[in-house]
């Protein structure tokens, strides 16, 4: 059963009595106040549930943030003269301004659940001054236990939405507890450096509060909850992220001996809507079917447009193209071998490439199942041989993964030899050194283990690749694809476009234009 997504139930129960048995939205809880409604266990549980509900809306413009920015990703009708698609074009190929909407839309839907995690917070006591996270009085009445559980996991929550708002936005507005219209106006960006200090001391108390019982569906009623394991998982990827390797790997160690996690058999089975939250998923958003208005999007979004009922009931929207680029770098160039994770990433319809992995049947459009994995062991393992370089021992993690999807192990030796059991990078040429060679094949690993689930461009920026692959995709698909944009480029035009500037999303500008308190600082290049 679904527990943790059949939230409006229980939430609006709660919120009925209060108020004279009016229905009343999910969304209103946190203006209510912590004095009126986080009172005992049942109402935070209740508040801090919506809070994972409230993970799902900004997942609707992640994917146009992160992987349409990257070589995985297109807009697929270049010529369009549709609004959606211009608007997906400027992403792609770093033409967009400050009045995004969809760069708006993610940030403010970001804040918005910040906002409900620290009215949760605030109830429990949680406070945050100079770097560390504590854990004081609160009001809400409960037991010690039964708080640790909940602080841990509204603070993964927070830490989660601060770690892809700086990775996204650079310097952001470090907001921890509850503030009004007028008092959030008084705040000033913070550098990106601070902000990660509070994602790590968050990350670093969740990891402690939560429990650490290992992995097991069939004890766990509160499944898809944030766990330990997925706190120290989070936590090592943000070391990696501030280039702290040594702090990652006893987290990795820990989740990978004891968290009970592990790779399935089947790449399939992971994302199989009759397998959710399976042993190898750490964490996931998740979403529900069957009307509760709880569906995920992607399902019709990521089918092609004129497909009728063919790929999903409803007809497709069309959105998410996978590169030809990315369909060719599945086959093995020595062998002729296809990665077998292909057929469950990506499939044609009509001569049209288009995102297979989350589609799912739906009785109704934009209603679909699917949970959207954001933490995998897969994940785990791969980041584990990030941290510990090239050599023998990153190898064999690398390959545990490359042999769940029947590939070709590696050796150590296919560093040194440009890695000929895997596709070559162009922009890689042979003169390269073995480290170099190795974060190439490992950045291949990531990208077909996780296409389309927003991880490829955090790769790239973590990795200091972003710059050149793009433009490497630029070149390689120019042709075939971006010649057709309108308004038109040259490939020398359209690779100017990319700066290490341009790698920042801007502040929506009507964050700016509302704050006549302050003046706010736009990134530059915007």
């Amino acid at each position: 059963m679904k527990k943790l997504t059949h939230i409006g139930t229980g939430i609006l129960l709660i919120m009925s009595t209060m108020a004279c048995k009016k229905i009343i939205n999910i969304d209103p809880i946190s203006n209510i106040g912590v004095n009126a409604f986080y009172r005992n266990y049942e109402e935070t549980k209740a508040g801090l549930t919506g809070c994972y509900y409230g993970l799902q809306k900004p997942l609707e413009y992640e994917w146009m943030l992160s992987d349409l920015r990257t070589d995985n990703s297109k807009q697929g009708v270049a010529n369009s003269s549709a609004a959606i698609n211009f608007e997906f074009n400027e992403l792609d190929m770093f033409t967009l301004n400050s009045a995004h909407d969809k760069v708006y839309q993610y940030w403010l839907q970001t804040y918005k659940n910040i906002r409900s995690v620290n009215y949760v917070l605030k109830s429990l006591g949680v406070g945050y001054t100079a770097g560390k996270t504590s854990l004081g009085e609160g009001t809400a009445v409960m037991s010690a236990a039964q708080k640790n559980q909940l602080a841990g996991e509204a603070l993964f929550l927070r830490a989660y939405h601060y770690f892809n708002l700086v990775r996204l936005y650079g310097d952001v507005f470090l907001v921890t507890e509850p503030v009004d219209p007028e008092q959030s106006k008084k705040i000033a960006r913070t550098p990106v450096a601070a902000c990660y200090e509070l994602i790590i001391a968050d990350l670093t108390a969740a990891k402690d509060l939560l429990s650490p019982a290992p992995y097991s569906p069939a004890s766990n009623t509160e499944v898809g909850r944030a766990t330990s394991w997925a706190a120290k998982a989070l936590l090592a990827k943000v070391y990696l992220t501030t280039k702290q390797p040594g702090a990652a790997l006893p987290l990795l160690d820990e989740v990978i001996s004891n968290s009970g996690h592990a790779l399935l058999p089947s790449f399939a089975d992971v994302f199989s809507i009759n397998n959710e939250m399976n042993k190898e998923i750490v964490f996931a958003v998740r979403f529900k079917a069957g009307g509760f208005g709880l569906g995920n999007l992607m399902a019709n979004n990521f089918a092609p447009t004129s497909s009728g009922s063919a790929i999903v009931n409803g007809d497709g929207s069309g959105y998410n193209f996978p590169t030809n680029e990315l369909d060719l770098a599945y086959k093995t160039p020595a062998t002729g071998a296809t990665d077998s994770r292909k057929a469950v990433t990506m499939a044609k319809y009509s001569s049209k490439l288009y995102v297979k992995k989350f589609i799912s049947p739906v009785l109704v459009k934009f209603d679909a199942e699917n949970d959207f994995p954001v933490l995998r062991f897969s994940d785990v393992l791969l980041m584990k041989a990030e941290a510990l370089g090239f050599g023998n021992a990153a190898t064999v993690l690398i390959n545990q993964v490359r042999e769940r999807a029947g590939a070709v192990d590696y050796t150590s030796g296919d560093f040194n030899t440009g890695f000929y059991k895997y596709p070559l990078d162009g922009s890689n040429p042979n003169g390269l050194t073995d480290e170099s060679r190795f974060l190439s094949a490992l950045l291949n690993e990531r990208r077909f283990e996780f296409a389309f689930e927003n991880q490829r461009f955090f790769d790239l920026l973590r990795t200091g690749q972003a710059i050149k692959v793009i433009k490497n995709h630029y070149a390689l698909e120019f042709d075939s694809h971006y010649k057709a944009y309108r308004p038109a480029f040259t490939l020398a035009e359209l690779q100017a476009n990319l700066t290490e500037e341009k790698l920042l999303l801007p502040i929506p500008q009507r964050e700016l234009d509302a704050n006549d308190q302050i003046k706010i600082i736009q990134n530059p290049g915007y």
